[in-house]
């Protein structure tokens, strides 16, 4: 998926100065809108609905950014990822209006919505899963469903697990409340993977995100050690064959049958 560029446009007079004053250094066509989806305020900073809004977190403290203000019915930050100027937005709007507060954001900044990317918690991906998607329905994510009212469905997402209660009457509870202590061991280091690879998500190297969070969320094992049990049966294994290739070169030492096994089996 490749993030869409755009030819320069002048801003309405109206929005000259403001413009200006939001970002001077940017020309038009290298602007990413991502946004996270989450509830304002402080009983809901931990609950699974706002994994979105950790995220954007997690990035802006990764990159440097400078703080959060108000704008676009929202809060805001941003600066320089690559070659892209990228605008961070977390809708104070609550879940279920998150459209109107993306909406207007991407009207401002210019942006079609092939380059906004939108961060939110997935029901139907286990916690410690990520994956990314462009365009498609809105799946009864009453945050999607806004931005599918004011800005369409064609913008990309950034669905991180969060795992499904196993009954739909039991939904509401599971995204109104906070991250178990094992579920946020799992879904920290995704996060951290997704600060690790948001320079590839704007660049639209989706694959070299989506790497780069699994990286942080299944690390190799160091050295790539084997389980003991599985080193000794090597062991024993290399073992018999050593044993099998010498006494085949005792028995017949000009065989090249043997030689061959005695070579690979030092």
């Amino acid at each position: 998926m490749t993030r869409t560029q755009r030819s320069a446009s002048a801003k309405p007079t109206a929005e000259r100065a403001d413009a200006r004053a939001f970002a001077p250094t940017f020309a038009a066509g290298d602007v990413i809108l991502l946004a996270g989806l989450g509830n304002p305020g402080a009983s809901y900073s931990g609950h699974r609905h706002n994994v979105g809004f950790m995220a954007l977190e997690a990035i802006a403290r990764a990159e440097g950014f400078p703080a959060w203000r108000s704008k676009f019915q929202g809060e805001v930050t941003e600066g320089r990822i690559g070659a892209k100027r990228v605008v961070l937005l977390k809708p104070m709007t609550f879940m279920n209006e998150s459209g109107r507060s993306i909406a207007e954001a991407a009207r401002f900044l210019k942006v079609p919505a092939q380059d906004v990317i939108v961060i939110h918690d997935e029901l139907d991906l286990a916690p410690g899963r990520c994956r990314v998607k462009l365009g498609g329905g809105h799946a009864g994510h009453n945050g999607l469903r806004s931005i599918h009212a004011h800005l369409g469905p064609d913008y990309a997402r950034v669905r991180i697990g969060i795992g499904h209660p196993g009954h739909k009457d039991a939904v509401s509870g599971h995204v109104l409340h906070d991250f178990s202590k094992a579920e946020r061991e799992i879904v920290g280091p995704v996060l951290d993977g997704v600060a690790d690879g948001v320079a590839k998500l704007v660049e639209g190297d989706d694959a070299g995100f989506q790497n780069a969070v699994a990286l942080r969320a299944r690390p190799p094992k160091p050295g790539g050690t084997k389980p003991p049990h599985q080193a000794r049966a090597a062991a024993q294994s290399a073992g018999d064959a050593r044993a099998k290739a010498e006494e085949a070169l005792a028995g017949k030492p000009d065989n090249p049958l043997a030689r061959l096994l005695a070579r690979f089996s030092r």
